[in-house]
C-alpha cells in the first residue's frame, strides 16, 4: 500500500474512531448548537475532566471539532470543513455504483475460490 493511501486510511479511521463512542456523540450533539466551553461540556456529560480531555483530543484529531484557548478554558466548536470531509468520506464508502458492486463481488468470489482450495 502506498503512503498516500495509508494516510487516507489513517485520516478516515480517525473520523470513524471519533464517531464510535456515545460520550463523543453526546459532545457533538451539544456542539451543534454552537461553540461551548469545556466547562459547559463537562457539566452536560457524566464524565470527569481528564476523560473529557481525552474525548476532545480524539474529536479534534479527527478534524470534526476545533478548539481555541480562552483563559484557562478551551472553547470547542464543530469544524464545518471537518464535518464536510467526514460526509464525503462516508459517501465514498457507501456510494459504489451497482456495476462496481457486482464486479467487486465477482472478483472477490474468484479470489476466494483461488485462496480457499
Amino acid at each position: 500500500m502506498g503512503q498516500h493511501m495509508k494516510n487516507k486510511y489513517t485520516a478516515g479511521a480517525r473520523v470513524f474512531k471519533a464517531l464510535c463512542d456515545e460520550n463523543r456523540i453526546a459532545i457533538l450533539e451539544q456542539l451543534k448548537a454552537g461553540e461551548r466551553c469545556a466547562c459547559v461540556l463537562l457539566k452536560n456529560v457524566d464524565i470527569g475532566q481528564s476523560t473529557l480531555s481525552h474525548h476532545m483530543k480524539i474529536l479534534c484529531e479527527s478534524g470534526l471539532v476545533r478548539g481555541r484557548q480562552e483563559g484557562k478554558w478551551t472553547r470547542y466548536s464543530l469544524s464545518p470543513e471537518g464535518c464536510e470531509r467526514a460526509k464525503r468520506l462516508f459517501d465514498e464508502f457507501t456510494a459504489a455504483s451497482e456495476g462496481a458492486v457486482a464486479g467487486a463481488a465477482l472478483a472477490s468470489a474468484g479470489e476466494e475460490a483461488l485462496l480457499c482450495r
